[in-house]
């Protein structure tokens, strides 16, 4: 019997590792192209489609992800340093996820107020610029 689990086991890895992403990569590009059929039968001709999923795939892009990824990996690397620490110092080994969570919960409220103060300074200076760009009467 451990013969055939020997034999089984990195089969079924390679399966898993190779096929489950095959296999959603093909449902996903199968009901992408469902979607365009059913457009297409609703009366649209192929270039509208394919104008129409131009429009919806564009997403405005947040010029401040960066910003966001940097300070949360630095806080969450932050509370796992002050976890190891803790722990070091005798203190319990669950304390690690906890201050992970919570540098890393820090870590998005200060990315929040910074993202905050800068919008607010844009859109006071959009106020301003076009106050002095209208006509004067």
């Amino acid at each position: 019997m451990d013969r055939i689990a020997e034999a089984v086991v990195p089969m079924l890895a390679i399966v898993f590792t190779f096929g489950i992403p095959g296999v959603i990569i093909f449902w996903a590009l199968y009901i992408k192209h469902k979607e365009r059929t059913k457009l297409m039968d609703m009366g649209l001709t192929p270039q509208e489609a394919r104008d129409y999923f131009k429009e919806t795939e564009r997403r405005p892009r947040n010029p401040y992800s960066t910003l966001k990824w940097g300070i949360l990996l630095t806080m969450i690397g932050l509370g796992l340093f002050i976890g190891i620490i803790l722990e070091e110092a005798g203190f319990k080994d669950s304390l690690t996820g906890v201050t992970v969570l919570l540098f890393g919960g820090i870590g998005f409220i200060i990315y929040y107020i910074i993202v905050s103060s800068k919008m607010k300074k844009d859109d006071a200076a959009k106020q301003i610029n076009s106050q002095q760009n209208t006509p004067q009467n």
